[in-house]
């Protein structure tokens, strides 16, 4: 069988993380035809649109993408590229496994966290108003009638916290169907619903209901997200599965990849009832573009992603240790997995995919 999947390299330092992933998935053997497609800075200069309609389109005929880093444009077109793509698609499940590759200067060293964060709603929806918008004064009578008079003044600025009851089933069953799948023994809610009584409430209660599903196969708990971001720091062993709304989510997720070596190393996907697209956690760095000097470490670990979602997983599996041996080895690696006083010796973006290619070819 061969995989037919969308290739976005991206903007920045995108086409080339995203050729040195090309570069170790060759290596595995694994047959897939690319078919690359535009999105972002490029696809504005190339063909006028941000997010073109034949990319999207892509997508949905394939099922399955691998994306590069995209610059949104400041002042023009989407607030976010990559929010406006969850949108179009509805990849309502952002998954960012946090894992502990042997990276230096990390502090624990046993950390294997996965974050299922909410990707559609919450207050990352964009629902808000502007100073002396006309619906000011209509949430100002609204907060005044629910008992909060005077917490809403003439000069603030509102933006609208929803959280549905779809939605968060949605992403509650997909965290306990991913422990579940991948011999994972705990999912932890994360929340504000001492505060938030409605919304985290209502987010809290739907993963209470869902978790009796799952009685004797998976445990459960809870965390006031102020508590986890603590624990998170002091204890991270302690954590297995987290499935959080999406502001904490994003927060937390930056936060977990503080703890395995950061962003360098941070896989990432999007993941809807039956599309998904992977791409690494970082930003496209324009400042570094064309210098062939980047860590394509989380590009390539969003392949792996990529590739046990295919059910290739012994395909993965070689590549995530592949990854694991050349960063061990301290030998073929970028600037960024150095030392300082070992930096000249770096490798480049493509060494260092070339290095990992090669370890998989004598396994």
């Amino acid at each position: 069988m061969v995989y037919k999947i969308t290739l976005i390299p991206g903007d920045g330092i995108g086409p080339e993380v995203t050729e040195a992933a090309k570069v170790c998935l060759k290596s595995l053997g694994v047959p897939i035809e690319w078919e690359i497609c535009l999105a972002g800075e490029s696809a504005l200069e190339d063909r006028g649109s941000l997010l073109p309609e034949d990319t999207l389109e892509s997508i949905k005929r394939n099922k399955v993408a691998l994306k590069g880093p995209i610059t949104t444009p400041v002042g023009r077109g989407f607030r976010s590229i990559n929010v406006e793509l969850r949108k179009k698609l509805d990849l309502f499940c952002c998954l960012r496994p946090a894992k502990d590759i042997g990276v230096i200067n990390t502090v624990h060293k046993n950390v294997d966290i996965v974050i299922c964060r909410e990707n559609t709603e919450d207050l990352y929806a964009g629902v808000e108003f502007d100073l002396g918008d006309k619906f000011i004064k209509d949430i100002q009578k609204a907060a005044e009638s629910s008992g909060a008079k005077g917490v809403i003044r003439e000069d603030t600025a509102v933006s609208i916290k929803a959280i549905s009851r779809f939605r968060s089933e949605r992403i509650i069953r997909f965290a306990f169907e991913y422990a579940l799948a991948n011999n994972r023994k705990k999912v932890t809610c994360v929340h504000k619903a001492n505060i938030l009584k409605y919304t985290d409430g209502l987010f809290l209660k739907v993963f209470n209901a869902v978790a009796q599903d799952y009685q004797g196969k998976v445990d459960f708990d809870d965390f006031i997200i102020d508590n986890l971001s603590m624990q998170l720091v002091l204890r991270p062993e302690r954590f297995d599965v987290l499935v959080l709304p999406n502001l904490y989510g994003d927060i937390i997720s930056d936060l977990c990849a503080g703890l395995v070596g950061g962003l360098g190393v941070a896989a990432g996907a999007n993941i809807g009832e039956n599309i998904a697209v992977f791409e690494p956690v970082h930003g496209s760095a324009p400042k570094y573009a064309g210098k062939n000097k980047v860590n394509p470490t989380a590009t390539i670990l969003s392949a792996a992603l990529m590739l046990r979602y295919l059910k290739e997983t012994e395909a993965a599996e070689k590549l995530e240790k592949a990854v694991q041996d050349v960063i061990k080895e301290g030998i073929s690696v970028t600037y960024d997995l150095l030392p300082a006083d070992k930096r000249d010796k770096a490798a480049s973006t493509m060494q260092m995919a070339q290095a990992i290619a090669a370890k998989i070819k004598n396994y």
